[in-house]
């Protein structure tokens, strides 16, 4: 199959049919062998009775239905579990992603040679109070993935090769850093392309202005399971032992200055009553809770179930059935092997 287009949706009942048909002219169009994947989030509007009407016209127009609303992420991770094309197109279902692009989308993945084509929506028909904030997020998401080719990472317009979105796994927001996901999985051949920005059509958008603080939390989680996920010690111990020598220092300071003072017939001040003591003690603990946290996030990850899993990329062929008898035969003479008779020589 060359092409599963997935699209999460929660109440876009009135675009729906409009965007079906539009895909399919696309598809047909091209000559594409394809599914498309409407994933409703739990909709109230009557969303899946048209999905349904529109699997049992064209069964490649395939639903599934959450029993209540969890959100575009894990909309967007059932649809890759399910998706069957060697490419996966996603968009959104509000008619503001146009169909058209799928050519060339498809295009620069199979030849190319992309991993994950984002779109750019240069042009965007929405008010102040969204672009501002959301080019800031985009310039913050661009330092801190390292990704600095893409403008738009919350672009619901994306192709994928099969095998990005089967080593990645798309969860609480992060639908937003699919490219940062993608990059940590190993793969980082990411494009991006510029693409039309439609004025929504039907209904009112489903994303308010918490999005961005929830956004910079997420990209926060993100990078440091990517530089600190196996190994908090890392992060932690540098960090405790650095508070904790801090304190130590400041501690001896402190009592250094009392003896000065002391022995030069200064009054001085009890080593209690100096703020900068009770400072110094703070620092030493907060620096040893920080370095036993690393230490316990140790041992818990030497104990996880992933902490050898890594991806692999290729693997040249297993050894054969003569290389592996070759292997037995050079054992050292004292390792034997017993048979164990044949059911004819038990009887």
């Amino acid at each position: 199959m060359d092409i599963s287009v997935v699209v999460p949706l929660y109440n876009e009942a009135e675009s729906l049919p409009e965007l079906a048909e539009w895909i399919e002219r696309v598809m047909d169009e091209n000559k594409f062998t394809y599914e498309v994947l409407f994933i409703n989030d739990g909709s109230t509007d009557g969303s899946w009775e048209v999905i349904k009407e529109l699997n049992s016209r064209n069964p490649r127009l395939k639903g599934v239905s959450f029993r209540r609303n969890y959100g575009k992420s894990p909309a967007l991770n059932t649809g890759f579990e399910r998706a069957q094309g060697n490419v996966i197109i996603t968009m959104d279902a509000d008619l503001q992603d146009s169909p058209d692009e799928i050519p060339e989308l498809y295009r620069m993945i199979t030849q190319d040679g992309y991993d994950l084509v984002s779109g750019w929506k240069k042009k965007r028909y929405d008010p102040l109070s969204k672009t501002i904030p959301t080019k800031l997020f985009n310039a913050t998401a661009r330092r801190v993935s390292g990704i600095h080719n893409l403008h738009d990472f919350n672009c619901g317009l994306k192709a994928y090769r099969k095998e990005v979105v089967k080593h990645i796994e798309v969860y609480g927001d992060m639908h937003r850093y699919v490219p940062y996901l993608a990059k940590n999985a190993g793969f980082n051949r990411i494009g991006e392309k510029e693409v039309k920005h439609r004025a929504r059509k039907y209904g009112t958008t489903k994303f308010g202005l918490d999005r961005f603080v929830n956004g910079y939390l997420d990209l926060l989680t993100l990078w440091f399971q990517a530089k600190f996920g196996v190994k908090p010690m890392h992060f932690f111990g540098l960090l405790g032992s650095l508070m904790f020598l801090l304190g130590f220092f400041a501690v001896i300071v402190v009592g250094a200055l009392k003896l000065y003072n002391m022995y030069s017939g200064n009054s001085y001040r009890l080593v209690t009553e100096s703020p900068y003591f009770y400072l110094a003690l703070t620092s030493m603990l907060l620096g040893t809770q920080l370095f036993l946290a690393g230490f316990l996030g140790e041992l818990i990850i030497r104990h996880s179930n992933d902490r050898n899993h890594y991806e692999i990329g290729e693997e040249t062929s297993a050894p054969t059935a003569i290389e592996s008898r070759r292997h037995v035969n050079d054992l050292p003479s004292t390792v034997q092997v017993e048979s164990k008779p044949s059911t004819v020589e038990a009887q």
